[in-house]
């Protein structure tokens, strides 16, 4: 929609709140047609990127808005490098008169930054003529549109394109947190193949020496089997020469008392030697049997 060629209003403030209240690119059409022969033909283009970054910065009305709010309007300076504050216009504003001392800001017009920005005449710019450049202008907002088209356009690939590096960047994370994953993963897989090695290898050890504890305890075993063997052959042993001895003792003791006198007397004899000498097959029988028993200990 194009810029009216009259401002509704009963005075010129009430012209200025007019112009305030339409779009950016109308109050940028009436600004460029205001003074397109004193220097707005030359920096049309300019004034043209204005209203192009005030519908950018506008994210709730865009190209339908009329007015930036004060963090943006900020903004909007800052991009283009211009060294005013959003104070001092009010303050210009306040001292030329376009609006009361005491007038309230809410939101920034671009037209309030141009008339600061260029110092120019309010009072003329809102009753300024709208008709003499007309075709030029509309050439100018064409090739606007065109490079508004393009520059949303190029805005759009630029927005595919971070979402893209967003999205690649996003699954190199992914692949590089599965990575390290398996890493782990295969980390402790490979620690508790050492460990179950280490177990399998102290179990072997373990039955080894289980195995020859066993074959130490067969042996002892045998060897005591064989003590006691040998100690119970010495008992007999020792019984048998104990009751020979016994036994030819009351021989003789039976011999002494029965029959003639001279066989009487012959046997006491034999018995007096028999007691009296130490016999070695007894002798050699305690001392085995002696020996037998500190083996089977």
């Amino acid at each position: 929609m194009s810029a009216p060629s009259i401002l509704p209003g009963d005075n010129n403030m009430e012209k200025l709140a007019s112009l305030c209240n339409l779009t950016y690119q109308q109050q940028v059409t009436w600004f460029i047609n205001a003074y397109w022969e004193d220097f707005a033909e030359e920096k049309a283009e300019q004034f043209w990127l204005y209203a192009h970054k005030c519908n950018d910065l506008d994210i709730e009305n865009h190209e339908n808005g009329s007015a930036l709010d004060e963090l943006n309007a900020h903004r909007f300076l800052e991009h283009f490098d211009l060294t005013m504050t959003v104070r001092e216009m009010r303050t210009k504003l306040r001292n030329t008169g376009a609006v009361e001392q005491n007038f309230r800001f809410k939101n920034v017009p671009v037209s309030h930054m141009l008339i600061g920005l260029h110092d120019i005449d309010w009072n003329y710019l809102v009753n300024a003529s709208q008709g003499s450049n007309k075709e030029e202008l509309e050439k100018a907002e064409a090739l606007l549109n065109e490079v508004s088209a393009a520059f949303d356009e190029a805005k759009a690939r630029a927005e595919e394109a971070k979402a893209a590096l967003a999205a690649a960047k996003s699954a190199e994370a992914a692949a590089k947190a599965r990575a390290e994953e398996a890493k782990a993963a295969a980390e402790q897989a490979k620690a508790k193949e050492a460990s179950a090695h280490a177990a399998a290898e102290e179990s072997k050890v373990a039955e080894a020496s289980a195995h020859a504890a066993a074959e130490e305890s067969k042996v002892k075993e045998a060897a005591a089997v064989a003590a006691q063997q040998e100690l119970e052959a010495a008992l007999a042993e020792l019984k048998a020469q104990e009751d020979a001895y016994n036994q030819k003792t009351e021989d003789l003791k039976r011999k002494s008392e029965e029959g003639g006198i001279v066989s009487r007397n012959r046997a006491k004899n034999e018995l007096a030697q028999h007691l009296g000498e130490d016999p070695l097959p007894l002798r050699r029988a305690k001392i085995d049997q002696e020996a037998a028993v500190r083996k089977a200990e």
